[in-house]
């Protein structure tokens, strides 16, 4: 997601609570959004495969390799 669509986002919230949407600008801030909800999904899944816990036994469990090829959100 780049700035110029997350100024685009802003844009038509603003416009929205000032003299609200058409039907077109409301389906494009739709779009914008769910854009930036999975744009986000996907930058936190990338954090979170990349931490490691070291257990109790000293030994370290790799929080990527153990759940990170599951589907869902």
């Amino acid at each position: 997601m780049d700035e110029k669509n997350i100024a685009r986002i802003n844009e038509l919230y603003h416009k929205s609570k000032e003299k609200g949407l058409t039907e077109a600008e409301r389906k494009e801030q739709q779009v914008l959004r769910r854009e930036y909800i999975d744009s986000f999904k996907r930058s936190l899944r990338g954090q979170l495969d990349n931490i490691s816990i070291r257990e109790a036994d000293g030994s370290i469990t790799d929080l990527g390799e153990k759940f990170g090829n599951k589907t869902g959100n």
